[in-house]
C-alpha cells in the first residue's frame, strides 16, 4: 500500500502565489503533460505528481483557494486514492455526474473566477474552449502565466532538465530516410495549401529525423521542436545534444536553440499576415506556440506525421515480429525461473514484486538489440493486480504468494521495435471464480483477434467484441482494449486504438498499423486479470470483396508468450476457441523454442505451457 504524500505545505505555498498581486488568480490548472503534450514526462516535468502525490500517467489537478481536485480515469482510481492525502478530492472521470475539468472550472466555481495556466502545458484547443466557457458565464477569464507556479513551489529540489545526446536510428531499422519522410510531409503541406508545419510532439520529431534520445524514461525521444516549410527544415534543439555524427546526419537541416522557436514563430507571423498564408499546427500544439504565431496565422488539423508514423514500412513490421520473438524468449526464461523459485525453492512469500520485476528486466536486457524497458513493469500480486496501472515500489511492494493471481504487464525497447505484453498466471490452485473470469477475458481476447473487418473500420466498432463475454455477466473493465505501439518509439501511439471513446471513431485501421489486444477484469481487493498481445494490422484474404476494392483487414499477433491453460474453464471454451489457443501456442513454440537452451527452465516451461489443450 502506497503512503500518501503530505501536500499541505506545497498547497499552502501555491495558494500564496495565486493570491499575490503578481498573479492574482482564483484557480490554477496543473496538467500531467509537458510542453510537448507527452504522456510520459521527464522527472523535471512531473509537476502534477509533485503537487498532489499521485504519479499515474493521466490526470489533471485543479487547485483553488480552498479546494484541490484530481481528475483521472478508471485506470487510476485505486492508485490515486492510495497516493493522495486528505487535501485532495478524487474526481472519477467517466462516472455519471462527475464533470470534466473544464466544466468544473466553468460551472462549479464562482462567477468571475480567474483561472491560471502555464500556456506551454495546455493545448491551444483546450485553452480556447476553456476561455469561451469561462467568459460565457460572465466575467471569468483564462490567465496565461509565463512562470510555472508549481516550479516555484518545487524550487531547488526540482530535477534538472535532461541534456543527453541524441543518436541516429539506423536506416536498416527505420526503413526510410529522413529526407524521404520530409518529402512526404511536404506533399501534405502542398495539398493543404499552407506554408509549413509546426511539429511539437517528441515522437513525431524522432520519427521524422530518424533520431532517438533518452530524455524521458522508457521513451526514446528528446526535447526538440521542428518547423517544416516548402523550402526549409528547422530543428530547435539544445546543440549540446548533437554529436558530430548526428550533425552530419542532419545535413541540410537548420539547427536552432530549443527555446528560440517562440521568438522565431512570432517574427514569422508578420510575413504570414502579409502573404495571407498559414502554418499548419496539430490539435495538440500548445497554447503558447499558437500565441507566438497568432491565432489567425494557423490552420489547426491533425498532424500528418501521426498517420505517416502509424503505418509501418516493411523493415519496421519485420522488426516488430523479430523483437517480439526475442522478447518471448526473455519471458519464457522469466516465467520458468519464477515458477521454479516459487514452487521448488523458498521463493513463495519471500520474493517481492520488485524482486521479480528486476529479474525480468535482467533477462530482457540479455536479448539482442534490447536497450531497456518500454515502461515501468507492472508486477502485481493479488489485490495489487486490481490497480490497473500499478507500479510496485521497493519496501511497500507485496510478496509473491502462490495462492494468489499474478499479473505481469511489461515491455522492452529494442533497436528494431517496441514490445508490450501482459500475462496473468496462478502458480497454485485458482478458484472456480478466478477461472471463469480469466476464461471470459480470454474469450474476448480471442474474439477480437479473430475479427475480419473492412479497411478503415475504427476500433470503436470493434471494442464490444472483447467485452461481450464479460457483459454477459454484467462485468466490464475501465480501460481501452487496445492502443498503437511505436517502432522503437513510444509504447502508446495513435491515432488508432480499440476503445469506447468517441475520439477514435475517425481513426480507422489501415494495413501496417500496430495495435494491442488487452481486455481485462479487475476485482477491487482481490485480483486483476489482463491478457495482452501486440498485433500487426494486415490484409485479410476474403472470398468476396463487398468493399469495392478497399479490402478487408485482420490482426496478426506478434507477441509470443503462452497463455496459462490452468486458468481456463473448459466448459466455457468452444471448439473454435480451443483451436485458436492450440494454433497460437504451436506458433509460439515454433518461433521461441530455438532461442532457448534445451533442458533449461525456460525451455521446459515453454514446452509444457504450449502443449495442446
Amino acid at each position: 500500500m502506497a503512503t500518501p504524500v503530505n501536500t499541505t505545505d506545497r498547497l499552502k505555498h501555491l495558494r500564496e502565489l495565486m493570491a499575490s498581486a503578481k498573479y492574482n488568480i482564483n484557480a490554477y490548472v496543473v496538467p500531467s503533460e509537458d510542453a510537448h503534450q507527452s504522456e510520459y514526462v521527464a522527472a523535471c516535468d512531473e509537476r502534477r505528481a509533485f503537487i498532489s502525490g499521485f504519479n499515474g500517467s493521466a490526470g489533471c489537478a485543479i487547485v483553488t483557494m480552498d479546494k484541490a481536485a484530481m481528475f483521472t480515469d478508471g485506470r487510476y482510481f485505486l492508485q490515486a486514492r492510495q497516493q493522495m492525502d486528505d487535501n485532495w478530492t478524487l474526481m472519477k472521470r467517466g462516472i455519471p455526474g462527475v464533470p470534466s475539468p473544464q466544466d468544473y472550472l466553468a460551472e462549479h466555481l464562482p462567477e468571475g473566477t480567474r483561472v491560471g495556466i502555464d500556456p506551454t502545458l495546455m493545448t491551444a484547443t483546450e485553452a480556447n474552449e476553456l476561455k469561451e466557457k469561462l467568459q460565457a458565464r460572465g466575467n471569468g477569464d483564462l490567465v496565461a502565466i509565463e512562470d510555472n507556479l508549481v516550479d516555484i513551489v518545487w524550487g531547488k529540489d526540482r530535477p534538472e532538465r535532461p541534456k543527453n545526446t541524441v543518436f541516429i536510428h539506423d536506416i536498416k531499422y527505420a526503413g526510410e530516410s529522413h529526407d524521404s519522410k520530409v518529402a512526404r510531409v511536404r506533399e501534405f503541406i502542398e495539398k493543404e495549401n499552407v506554408s509549413g508545419l509546426v511539429v511539437s510532439a517528441l515522437d513525431e520529431i524522432a520519427w521524422l529525423f530518424n533520431l532517438r534520445g533518452t530524455d524521458i524514461d522508457f521513451n526514446p525521444v528528446f526535447f526538440a521542436y521542428a518547423v517544416v516549410t516548402r523550402d526549409k527544415v528547422t530543428l530547435y534543439i539544445d546543440e549540446a545534444k548533437l554529436t558530430d555524427a548526428v550533425r552530419s546526419h542532419l545535413s541540410g537541416v537548420v539547427v536552432r536553440p530549443y527555446h528560440e522557436i517562440f521568438g522565431e514563430l512570432n517574427t514569422l507571423s508578420s510575413s504570414l499576415v502579409e502573404t495571407k498564408s498559414h502554418l499548419l499546427v496539430s490539435s495538440s500544439t500548445s497554447f503558447a506556440l499558437v500565441q507566438a504565431l497568432g491565432t489567425d496565422n494557423v490552420k489547426m488539423s491533425k498532424s500528418p506525421i501521426t498517420h505517416l508514423k502509424a503505418i509501418k514500412n516493411a523493415a519496421e513490421l519485420e522488426g516488430m515480429r523479430q523483437c517480439h520473438i526475442r522478447d518471448g524468449a526473455a519471458l519464457a526464461n522469466y516465467f520458468g525461473w519464477l515458477e521454479n523459485e516459487l514452487l521448488n525453492k523458498d521463493g513463495n512469500l519471500r520474493l517481492s514484486e520488485v524482486d521479480v520485476a528486476d529479474k525480468l528486466e535482467e533477462l530482457r536486457r540479455e536479448q539482442e538489440h534490447c536497450v531497456g524497458l518500454s515502461f515501468s513493469t507492472i508486477s502485481s500480486v493479488g489485490a495489487n493486480g486490481a490497480v490497473i496501472h500499478y507500479s510496485p515500489q521497493r519496501g511497500s511492494d507485496a510478496l509473491l504468494d502462490i495462492t494468489k493471481m499474478y499479473l505481469c504487464d511489461s515491455g522492452g525497447q529494442y533497436l528494431d521495435g517496441t514490445t508490450d505484453v501482459t500475462r496473468t498466471y496462478h502458480f497454485g490452485e485458482p478458484t472456480a471464480w478466478e477461472r471463469e473470469c480469466f476464461t471470459r477475458v480470454l474469450k474476448g481476447h480471442i474474439a477480437l483477434d479473430r475479427a475480419v473487418f473492412p479497411n478503415g473500420t475504427s476500433g470503436f466498432a470493434l471494442d464490444p467484441l472483447a467485452r461481450m463475454p464479460l457483459w454477459e455477466l454484467g462485468l466490464d473493465y475501465r480501460h481501452g482494449t487496445g492502443h498503437g505501439v511505436g517502432s522503437f518509439l513510444n509504447v502508446h501511439e495513435g491515432p488508432q486504438g480499440v476503445s469506447m471513446r468517441k475520439t477514435i471513431i475517425d481513426a480507422g485501421f489501415n494495413a501496417g498499423m500496430t495495435i494491442t489486444n488487452e481486455p481485462g477484469y479487475y476485482e477491487d481487493g482481490n485480483f486483476g486479470i489482463r491478457i495482452e498481445n501486440t498485433c500487426l494490422v494486415v490484409k485479410a484474404d476474403t472470398k468476396f470483396d463487398y468493399t469495392g476494392g478497399s479490402g478487408y483487414l485482420k490482426f496478426e499477433p506478434v507477441t509470443m508468450v503462452p497463455i496459462q491453460k490452468k486458468l481456463i474453464s473448459s466448459e466455457l471454451f468452444t471448439d473454435v476457441e480451443r483451436k485458436w489457443l492450440n494454433d497460437y501456442h504451436q506458433e509460439v513454440w515454433r518461433k521461441v523454442s530455438p532461442r532457448l537452451e534445451k533442458g533449461s527452465l525456460g525451455y521446459e516451461w515453454l514446452k509444457r505451457e504450449t502443449s495442446p489443450m
